[in-house]
């Protein structure tokens, strides 16, 4: 019962982080916009740019800008931190049962 219950648990953790992931694609595509060198200027949608955005290449300098890309960072490293929970989580429950 313990084990279904976590897997449970689980599987909202991993919902609840895929909306912060989603979250932080939408905020990319925002900083996207507000930066002419990224600005998709195609027929065609593209992939969101994160490697950039997250990296800070060809991003405008503005201070709101920057506050997006920071936000964004900041979401990107809750993910980085929700899948490490998750492992940790999992790996601790299959060496007790």
């Amino acid at each position: 019962m313990k084990g279904e219950a976590f897997y449970l648990l689980c599987g909202v953790w991993a919902i609840a982080i895929l909306v912060v992931f989603i979250l932080a694609i939408r905020l990319s595509y925002r900083i996207e916009a507000r930066s002419p060198d990224l600005t998709n200027r195609g027929a065609f949608p593209r992939k969101a740019m994160l490697f950039h955005t997250i990296t800070n290449m060809k991003v405008s300098r503005d201070e709101q800008t920057q506050a997006m890309r920071r936000r964004m960072n900041g979401l990107l490293l809750i993910v980085l931190a929700g899948f490490a929970v998750m492992w940790a989580g999992l790996y601790l429950v299959r060496s007790a049962g």
